[in-house]
């Protein structure tokens, strides 16, 4: 086979890519491993809304900068950060005119433009008809109207590299070998979040204890590929993903949602000692990855009380009161900390211990006095001291590796010295240097969706200039 671009995965920014390449008088293929029709990705079990840092998409560039550069500190190529900032406006107007909808849902401002309809609040299938779904399939008709192609039950396995150059790939189909020559390839397949082997490496000393919130998908074969090529990676060991109830290991209606973040930010998460280990005000994103760092990913517990139960834990769109309970979860409860510490499994005198010195430190505000502090988030403590108290066994739900492939602001790869691999490109979560957020405590989410559409476009755009310069 010989195209202008092989494209490898079939999510947001693998069709987006080719899509553009397309438009531009470009001979794309996609190349993507699910045979379904409805073939899983995490574009397509989305939450849908596409912000920047938490900021609109049509903020003001600058606004959309700042907010990136506060959350990441110095851990992001500052190109990449004006890049996405400058042109998250424009990329969203791209996708509008190509038939994608968007719409309002909810009051925070990060959700105005959150794909359309809604996903569902309940269902094991809540994204089908919806959201990403919608998306990947408008994309798509938009593709093959445009001549473009995409094939399923294709799984690229080498890249063809001749002269420092990328020049194609080797890939298989229904168990046959295919080589495929190209003028480039764009590496679009994803994080490596189901790849125990490489979770194991970056993330966690025990992958299978996480709780895979996705789509099941992510091995990380772009990575490995451009790994193999030369590439720099970078920011390999932070994940996006949210606190959920252990029991979501076994049971799929306690996953996506309902997610544990606010309930645990509101009051302390111990582990099987009863000892506190995380600084609970950074929120869920940071939780789950510490939890993910633990010895035992699963030994962690929520402790708060009725207050936080009736006030923090029934926040957000789904919120964990009653939904938890509702969809198959144990709340434990009891009349008093050693009663819940019984329940439980925990050590009653590490729990009472635990609870008051953070009581004490929340009467005192000295929050930062505690082992480990906690003050560098955002979230209130509350006392836990109103009965009944409650416990909730968690796990860390991981959704996408935040690190990958280094890129430049064109999306090109980049090899040793910063210097771009000729015909190798990359955009979407296969990609790092922009989430993360390196040295800082809390770990910086930027938003998947919204840096997939950006960096695919430049890819694209990148692909379609070099052509045309060739051609003349």
């Amino acid at each position: 086979m010989d195209v202008d671009a092989v494209v490898v995965g079939g999510g947001i920014a693998g069709l987006v890519a080719a899509l553009r390449l397309s438009e531009k008088g470009g001979r794309p293929v996609v190349l993507e491993k699910g045979t379904e029709d409805r073939y899983l990705c995490n574009t397509r079990v989305a939450g849908g809304a596409f912000h920047v840092a938490h900021r609109d998409v049509a903020d003001d560039p600058q606004v959309i900068r700042d907010a990136i550069a506060r959350r990441t500190g110095d851990s992001a190529r500052p190109e990449i950060i004006d890049t996405l900032a400058r042109e998250i406006g424009p990329a969203t107007q791209w996708l509008r005119s190509k038939g994608v909808r968007f719409i309002k849902v909810g009051h925070e401002p990060y959700r105005k433009h959150t794909l359309a309809p809604p996903i569902a609040t309940h269902g094991v299938r809540y994204w089908e008809g919806r959201g990403g779904d919608v998306l990947l399939r408008t994309l798509l008709a938009e593709l093959e109207r445009c001549g473009g192609r995409l094939l399923r039950g294709t799984r690229a396995e080498h890249l063809t590299l001749r002269n420092g150059a990328c020049v194609g790939l080797h890939a298989t189909r229904d168990g046959q070998a295919l080589e495929i020559a190209a003028r480039a390839v764009v590496l679009c397949d994803g994080g490596f979040q189901s790849n125990h082997e490489l979770l194991r490496e970056f993330i966690t000393p025990a992958p299978a204890r996480l709780m895979q919130r996705n789509a099941g998908a992510g091995q990380g074969d772009g990575l490995r590929m451009a790994r193999e090529a030369g590439a720099q990676l970078v920011g390999m060991d932070r994940f996006y993903g949210h606190v959920l109830a252990q029991e979501a290991m076994h049971l799929d209606t306690l996953s996506p949602f309902p997610m544990l973040d606010l309930t645990c930010s509101a009051g302390i998460v111990v582990d099987a000692s009863g000892r506190r280990f995380m600084d609970e005000s950074l929120g869920g994103v940071t939780m789950a990855n510490a939890i993910a760092a633990q010895a035992d990913p699963l030994g962690a517990v929520a402790i708060f009380d009725e207050p936080i139960w009736n006030g923090p834990g029934r926040e957000y769109l789904i919120p964990a009161n009653p939904t938890l309970v509702n969809n198959g979860g144990t709340l434990f409860s009891a009349a008093s900390l050693r009663e819940l510490a019984a329940a439980t499994g925990l050590p009653a005198q590490g729990l009472e211990t635990a609870v008051a010195q953070y009581n004490q430190a929340v009467d005192a505000q000295r929050l930062g006095d505690l082992v480990p502090p906690r003050n560098g988030g955002a979230h209130r403590a509350w006392p836990i001291r109103t009965g009944p108290f409650h416990a909730v066994r968690l796990c860390a739900g991981i959704t996408y590796t935040m690190g990958g492939i280094a890129i430049d602001a064109d999306a090109r790869v980049l090899g040793t010295g910063d210097r771009p691999i000729a015909g190798l490109y990359a955009a979407g979560c296969a990609t790092g240097g922009v989430e993360g957020g390196g040295t800082l405590p809390e770990v910086a989410y930027i938003g998947g969706l919204t840096r997939s559409t950006v960096f695919a476009l430049r890819a694209a755009d990148h692909i379609a200039r070099e052509r045309a310069a060739v051609a003349a």
